[in-house]
């Protein structure tokens, strides 16, 4: 594949709405934060205790990629101190039943991968 090749490649995949939504979802905390907010509008602090592991910065970034993707909202609520809330919109939503159907999946199957690698490694 040469130069050209390459980057009309790279275009397309950039392009290409299945590789951008998946690209998303593959992101490490999306898929969580999705589900959590599934259950019910969480505050930024809740979904921190929720997902350890995630640092607050990195948690403020993914909430941010989501909500400028439409598919989370970000509710600043009248209180003193203020307080925000983050729930998924009517976008986010109707992606749940996609993410369901991939979590029941990898839930499944991950046994079968983990065997495939282990005997992919074994010879490797």
């Amino acid at each position: 594949m040469d130069h050209s090749d390459a980057a009309a490649y790279r275009s397309a995949m950039a392009a290409c709405p299945t590789h951008r939504v998946l690209d998303r979802l593959g992101d490490r905390w999306v898929s969580l934060i999705l589900k959590e907010l599934a259950l019910r509008p969480r505050r930024h602090g809740e979904l921190g205790r929720v997902l350890a592991g995630a640092s607050q910065k990195m948690l403020t970034q993914t909430l941010r990629g989501l909500e400028r993707d439409g598919l989370v909202a970000r509710r600043v609520c009248d209180s003193v101190p203020p307080r925000v809330e983050y729930r998924l919109t009517p976008l986010g939503e109707s992606l749940m039943p996609v993410v369901a159907v991939v979590t029941g999946w990898a839930e499944r199957h991950i046994g079968e991968i983990d065997a495939a690698r282990a005997a992919y490694d074994a010879v490797s």
